[in-house]
């Protein structure tokens, strides 16, 4: 590889890392505790998940209609807006709110035992990790904030991907994972840098990317109904449905299992809300395999009538967007894959920290320097 080109690749690498420093920093350390969040949460109160032992009761247990008129009991004057299964236990939520479009603040989530009907009342309010996902996700400033950070993404992705061409090179004349300690000390830090750098690769460019597509949640939602949703229900469209007309939605779960066999109930999303219609019910159905168990396919019945409008999978994008939120977290495989995704995030803060200390500690004339120890496969020295 020709002196320039290194040059070009080095400055691309340079900047793309230390632009979205502090702010991959940042997602790293609030990150780390939210690949636990379910273990922390059980800590600091009730688990719901845990504490209602038995087989899924998506399909069974008390009916949907009694279920829902318990919850609006609790909130009167109040709407429903999604009801969602567990695949775990009996638990089901209900979330309510002022108005069909309630903003997220004006929601209130409940928690019921399906199998008896029981109330277990609100979810806890407030809390670290709530704290913690409002930073890692838009930062407290809404949907600037979550491009802002899927910005930050898109140059983590262009840092690993330089980096990636330019350590072929420099590894030339050097074996893999040589840390020449022995040199000085910004030579030693270089080395751990690289190889952190490319032990953690696949790894951030999976966390990377799922972060960046999460970022861009809302965009990808607001074009799948004005796209997809629209078309689903482009000839069975109507008036809206006031609350108080919604017809049974065991009815219409019945309706929509019919020709959805073999899926589970995730979630139902009321009328009006951004994941529906004016006048449908929007229920989501999950696949049955570990893999397959977050690609949702939406069911459009008619809030009124009962009637199936249509059914049919998302979008690719939309899809991946389902799959990189627990792949983010490493959300598949239990608590030894939330270790494992722990591990790897420490050595990301290492990679990255090492990185700054190579860029605040530089000398003059670092950039060539740099150049010479690249294009000569590790032999260079440094000041």
């Amino acid at each position: 590889m020709r002196r320039s080109t290194i040059r070009a690749w080095y400055l691309v690498h340079k900047w793309s890392s230390i632009v979205p420093t502090v702010f991959l920093l940042m997602l790293c350390v609030t990150g780390l505790p939210l690949i636990f969040h379910d273990e922390i949460e059980a800590l600091e109160g009730v688990d719901y998940e845990t504490a209602l032992p038995g087989a899924p009761s998506a399909e069974s247990g008390v009916p949907l209609d009694t279920m829902l008129e318990t919850a609006l009991a609790e909130r009167p004057g109040e709407v429903p807006l999604f009801m969602a299964f567990s695949q775990e236990s009996p638990l089901l939520t209900v979330t309510t709110g002022p108005t069909p479009d309630a903003a997220g603040e004006d929601m209130t989530l409940l928690f019921f035992d399906r199998a008896t009907g029981e109330s277990l009342g609100p979810a806890p309010g407030g809390g670290v990790m709530d704290f913690l996902l409002q930073l890692h996700t838009d930062m407290f400033l809404g949907q600037p904030g979550m491009w802002l950070l899927g910005v930050m993404g898109a140059l983590f992705i262009v840092a690993l991907i330089s980096g990636t061409v330019l350590y072929a090179p420099f590894m030339r004349r050097l074996r893999f994972g040589t840390l020449r300690m022995d040199r000085s000390r910004r030579v030693g830090r270089l080395d751990q840098h690289n190889l952190g750098g490319i032990v953690i690769l696949a790894w951030a460019l999976v966390v990377g990317g799922t972060g960046v597509i999460n970022a861009f949640a809302d965009p990808l939602t607001d074009a799948w109904r004005e796209g997809e949703l629209a078309a689903m229900t482009a000839e069975h469209g109507g008036a809206e449905v006031a609350p108080a007309d919604y017809g049974s939605l065991d009815a219409a779960m019945a309706e929509a299992q019919a020709v959805l066999p073999g899926r589970s109930p995730q979630f139902i999303a009321f009328p009006g809300g951004g994941w529906s219609t004016a006048r449908h019910y929007a229920m989501f159905f999950q696949g049955d395999r570990p893999l397959t168990e977050h690609l949702l396919t939406p069911a459009l019945i008619d809030a009124a009538s009962g009637e199936l409008v249509d059914a049919r999978a998302m979008p690719a994008l939309n899809q991946a967007l389902m799959m990189s939120k627990p792949l983010h977290f490493g959300d598949y495989g239990g608590l030894p894959l939330k270790i494992v995704w722990a591990l790897l995030t420490l050595a990301t803060i290492w990679v990255l920290w090492t990185g700054v200390l190579l860029w605040w500690r530089r000398s003059p004339g670092a950039i060539e320097r740099r150049v010479a120890e690249i294009h000569g496969g590790g032999e260079g020295q440094f000041a």
